[in-house]
């Protein structure tokens, strides 16, 4: 806002009457601000979006301690607190994944497999926290107002018998039972698909309250980064779009699920 503005951090100092440094951390996230303030800050810069500051200062007012996730605060790392933030928020969610189920429709059984994988191998106490917090997420898609889901997955993260027969098994159960939601759309990518679709890096993109505050994780070997420049967002937006072209529709890819289980 500043920026469009044509305002320069030391005249915003001026207005709150703090050091331009206070400003700087204000606009970093490295210090809180009160709702009022952001107020007082979107008049100065003449910004008319009142969608925008309005969702801004409902952010603003949250305070820690006020939300499930913050009982793993000091347990997990912080990307874990911040998924889990990202997505209780979302209007919607976009989901891609070529090698493994989404998070959140995975199994317990089926996510422990995954965090015993891990390298360097991670202690017993930090598995079971990391699936407990893994199945809480899910509950976003049981509210009553449940987020609206729209999961790609490559047929190659359906065939992987990640824990044996029986867990992929009811894994690929729990996808049929989920594909059935309202709020869920499941599409697969199949092996037959001749059009290349950059899908080997794990998407999650998260549609906000209003646009300018959407994300997208994107999972690596070494973690997750979370992107909101408007740029990236369009990138993933347009990749997300091409993979969810060359996919099979919601019941193609239903019956091509329950081909899968019958085969296992």
């Amino acid at each position: 806002m500043r920026e469009r503005a044509g305002r320069t951090a030391r005249e915003t100092a001026g207005l709150l009457g703090v050091d331009q440094a206070r400003v700087s951390n204000i606009e970093a996230g490295r210090i809180g601000v009160s709702g009022e303030r952001i107020r007082r800050l979107a008049t100065f810069y003449a910004c008319a979006d009142t969608a925008l500051v309005d969702a801004l200062c409902a952010i603003a007012e949250e305070r820690r301690g006020q939300f499930w996730w913050d009982e793993y605060r000091g347990i997990l790392a912080p990307g874990f607190l911040d998924v889990a933030e990202m997505e209780h928020h979302a209007v919607y969610l976009r989901s891609m994944q070529a090698m493994v189920i989404p998070g959140l429709l995975q199994t317990e059984d089926y996510a422990r497999v995954l965090f015993q994988g891990v390298v360097p191998p991670l202690p017993s106490g930090e598995i079971d926290a990391r699936v407990e917090h893994r199945m809480r997420r899910q509950a976003i898609l049981e509210r009553d107002e449940p987020v609206r889901l729209t999961a790609t997955i490559h047929e190659a993260a359906l065939r992987m018998r990640f824990g044996g027969r029986k867990v992929a098994r009811a894994q690929l159960e729990r996808l049929k039972e989920v594909s059935g939601s309202a709020a869920i759309t499941l599409r697969v990518v199949p092996f037959t698909n001749e059009q290349f679709v950059e899908t080997t890096h794990p998407v999650l993109y998260a549609g906000a309250a209003v646009p300018q505050l959407d994300t997208v994780q994107v999972n690596n070997v070494v973690g997750s980064n979370f992107l909101g420049a408007e740029a990236e967002l369009q990138r993933y937006r347009v990749l997300l779009d091409k993979a969810e072209g060359v996919a099979l529709d919601a019941e193609e890819s239903r019956q091509l699920i329950h081909h899968i289980a019958r085969e296992l």
